[in-house]
């Protein structure tokens, strides 16, 4: 453009010799001034546009109107469904519980279908008075400290935000929760109040499903009094029993091309022998273990630090996220289950939706084989819910056998204590009934089709991606237990990755994982004083949280005081990463370094009690200091013992009332200043 526009003045400064002279040079500056011009409009309606335009296009791309196909509206038309059962679910519990209302619909003469939020347009709600009879459930898991679920963060965004008329929407609402959270069945509470507010119609009371205490009993409870409320509601009766109806048929496949048969995979087929980025749920990356050791010197568990390869993955973490990993079923298990069912494990079958018009087209991916589908998709370690014992009560040929099943199934109080006996507290999964009811036999489609697909694991990552940028190292303890029936059960990832052998070559050491984004997080400013709170495996988000400190320390950042409350059993037994951490202390990071050891003295001493003793450094820390507390860990007792202790040292220090002194941690709860990361 400099050049372009210094020949166009040239003319300006020349002297003018002849007319025809002149003549050609004002032709040449015409020519030249029209080629300014056009070089300006050309680039400033090509290049000036498309500069503007590159940032908006993923934008674009993500508020573009949804295609037709997302108005769950048109497809109830379309199918002649006057009831839509949205479900919120991290691990699956409410998308079951979904289908299962979906499927009661039909025996009151109405017919159902279970939709994922975040596959349809939600502001549709408004139109759902366009269908007789219409109703809207909404079934509803928290997830973390109040959290929507992966799937439901669209829904709950709009709802915040909208301002749609709901007043033709009929609605009810079945939450799923755990008492021992702060903020229990938030996402359903939420959703019940601001459907509300926006005009609809709630026809039954919002159910609060507590898993802290039996999940599958409060569902039943809820359920058996919602449907009498609906049929009152539309002036429908019951059409009789209950009936078996498959949702899914089989095909067998006797000439199948293996290359298009899934062996494990989560998503597209071969992901896992062509890896492409992004990895999430539905792509996981398959990360090589390249450190697995037992951290423990003694003691009956078994704790152990695992290290994962993510060169070459492009995936980004930070301290305080969480690491899904996909395990599979001990194999063991699964050929006990296809001797017991005198089955072909290795046979390649399909099982395909009867109803077309659903987008679950299979329960999980299909084809593949009966071996496949026991071990990398479905539950089979967790005892069955009471519907998939009603399901498989037509199986048992003895009749006393059926009989059992049924009234387990039912909302008697005489089944509902039968089934916590028998199945939950004597912890039963399916193959232990298999082998309990020796006349039980039902086909293993219909089983694969009953069981729940096995989810991820969560595990708090144990370390920095300032320090680590190529790893996420897992800290976990290996469950395992005698059950009441005098069987040995193992947790299904735990025991899986303790057999994840680093390895030269193949897929033994082979992890199939993602990162999931967590609010854990190290306050923003590095001068901020930090309280971590973090007994047993709980330590491990701390381990990365003192390796951050570290790190920023070594780039010049000042680093305010970083404290740690660790606590186990025994010094000499289950002490973990006590190396790291006392050199950490040595180098200046971990400025406080408390550890209770439960049961090395007559009387238990655990974090709580060690927070007391310093209360008022604690109480310095976080008034005068501004501190972040963190509290990694058991949410049953001991997050919550932490909880009280903090109320009890804010009530002593800050002059307080029991009532004021909650109201203030409170208060640093929602300005991000006391964080949880704890599981039950």
């Amino acid at each position: 453009l400099g050049i372009m526009g210094g020949a166009g003045m040239e003319p300006t400064i020349s002297p003018p010799d002849t007319t025809a002279q002149q003549d050609s040079l004002f032709s040449m500056t015409d020519l030249f001034l029209i080629s300014l011009i056009t070089g300006l409009l050309t680039y400033w309606f090509f290049f000036r546009k498309k500069k503007e335009e590159v940032p908006d296009l993923p934008k674009m791309q993500t508020v573009a109107p949804p295609p037709r196909d997302s108005s769950f509206i048109e497809k109830m038309k379309k199918t002649g469904r006057n009831i839509v059962v949205f479900y919120g679910s991290q691990t699956g519990t409410a998308e079951e519980f979904a289908n299962r209302l979906s499927k009661d619909a039909h025996r009151y003469g109405l017919r159902g279908m279970a939709a994922d939020p975040e596959e349809y347009d939600l502001s549709d709600l408004s139109r759902l008075s366009e269908i007789d009879k219409s109703l809207a459930v909404f079934c509803m898991a928290t997830y973390g400290e109040g959290d929507p679920t992966d799937n439901a963060q669209d829904f709950y965004d709009w709802l915040q935000e909208a301002d749609a008329d709901l007043s033709g929407l009929r609605f009810a609402v079945f939450g799923l929760g755990n008492k021992t959270y702060e903020h229990f069945n938030a996402m359903g509470k939420y959703v019940d109040k601001r459907l509300e507010e926006l005009g609809g119609q709630r026809i039954f009371e919002l159910g609060l499903g507590d898993d802290d205490g039996n999940l599958e009993e409060d569902f039943i409870t809820w359920r058996e009094q919602f449907w009498p409320v609906v049929c009152e509601h539309f002036g429908v009766e019951a059409t009789g029993e209950e009936s078996s109806i498959r949702q899914y048929e089989l095909v067998v496949h006797t000439d199948v091309n293996m290359n298009r048969v899934y062996t494990g995979e989560m998503g597209r087929l071969k992901s896992y022998e062509n890896q492409k980025p992004p990895f999430d749920a539905k792509n996981p990356f398959l990360a090589q273990v390249t450190e697995n050791r037992k951290l423990n010197e003694g003691g009956e568990r078994h704790l152990m630090h695992l290290e994962l390869d993510i060169s070459n993955s492009k995936i980004r973490y930070e301290s305080g996220d969480h690491v899904a990993v996909y395990p599979a079923n001990d194999s063991s298990l699964v050929n006990q289950i296809g001797e017991i069912l005198g089955t072909n494990l290795d046979t390649i079958m399909s099982l395909n939706n009867l109803d077309e018009e659903s987008n679950k087209k299979h329960p999980f991916p299909c084809p593949t084989s009966y071996r496949t589908a026991l071990t990398y998709y479905l539950d089979i370690t967790n005892p069955p819910r009471t519907n998939v014992l009603y399901e498989l009560a037509q199986y048992a040929a003895d009749t006393g056998e059926q009989e059992r099943l049924r009234k387990m199934a039912s909302s008697a109080a005489e089944g509902k204590a039968l089934y916590l006996s028998w199945v939950v507290e004597a912890r039963r999964n399916i193959l232990a009934i298999l082998q309990d009811m020796p006349s039980l036999r039902p086909p293993i489609d219909h089983l694969c089709e009953l069981l729940p697909r096995l989810q991820a694991r969560y595990y708090s990552i144990a370390s920095s991606s300032k320090v680590h940028p190529n790893a996420i190292h897992i800290c976990a303890v290996t469950v395992e237990y005698e059950t009441k029936t005098g069987r040995l059960n193992k947790g299904v990832a735990t025991s899986w990755l303790r057999s994840k052998v680093p390895a030269q070559n193949g897929s033994s050491s082979l992890v199939p994982m993602y990162v999931r984004k967590s609010q854990f997080r190290l306050p923003f400013k590095p001068s901020t004083p930090v309280i971590m709170v973090g007994p047993g495996t709980g330590i491990a988000p701390f381990l990365g949280f003192i390796q951050e400190r570290a790190w920023l320390k070594q780039q010049g950042k000042e680093v305010g005081e970083t404290v740690l409350y660790y606590g186990c059993r025994r010094e000499r037994e289950d002490y973990l990463y006590r190396e790291e951490l006392a050199r950490f202390q040595q180098e200046g990071v971990l400025t406080q370094l408390h550890v209770a050891f439960s049961r090395d003295q007559a009387e238990k001493v655990y974090v709580q009690h060690l927070l007391k003793k310093n209360k008022e450094n604690v109480w310095k820390l976080v008034n005068d200091g501004n501190a972040h507390i963190y509290v990694c860990g058991d949410a049953r007792n001991m997050a919550r013992d932490v909880q009280n202790t903090f109320y009890e040292i804010v009530a002593e220090f800050g002059n307080m009332s029991q009532p004021q002194a909650v109201d203030y941690v409170k208060k640093l709860m929602t300005k991000g200043r006391y964080s949880l990361d704890v599981w039950s």
